[in-house]
């Protein structure tokens, strides 16, 4: 689910009815900033059944590691980046890359979280990670 109001059925489809009357799990996509990635999950959450985002990072659209992991944590919600390690995917450019081709890298990636070395992108977002998971943080 990526588009229209969830919980009040205004702007759904017929095919967004039929997802959302008989999915076990609901999952949809959000690139929008914390506080839209949260009324997404608002709207979504009285219906009552688990909730997965399934696209959630935009680091250019405001929609990063450390807005969004907490939101997603406490509101119990799985959330899946699409890109993991910058390769051939290139999911570290922005959309407009297919239109607009970039002759390197942006400073600020879009998507992908670790460098093709293994090194992260940000230390912050492995910090954030980290703090999240309770996982050690050296």
């Amino acid at each position: 689910m990526w588009q229209g109001d969830f919980e009040q059925g205004q702007g759904r489809t017929a095919i967004s009815d039929f997802q959302l009357d008989n999915a076990d799990v609901i999952t949809f996509h959000s690139y929008d900033e914390p506080a839209g990635f949260e009324a997404r999950i608002n709207e979504l959450a009285p219906l009552g059944r688990p909730i997965i985002c399934t696209e959630y990072m935009a680091r250019s659209k405001g929609s990063t590691i450390e807005g969004i992991l907490p939101i997603a944590k406490r509101r119990n919600v799985g959330a899946i980046n699409w890109g993991l390690v910058a390769g051939k995917t290139q999911t570290y450019f922005p959309w407009d890359s297919w239109d607009h081709p970039y002759k390197a890298p942006p400073k600020v990636w879009f998507h992908d979280l670790l460098q093709s070395d293994g090194r992260p992108f940000q230390d912050s977002e492995m910090l954030a990670v980290r703090k999240l998971t309770g996982a050690r943080q050296d």
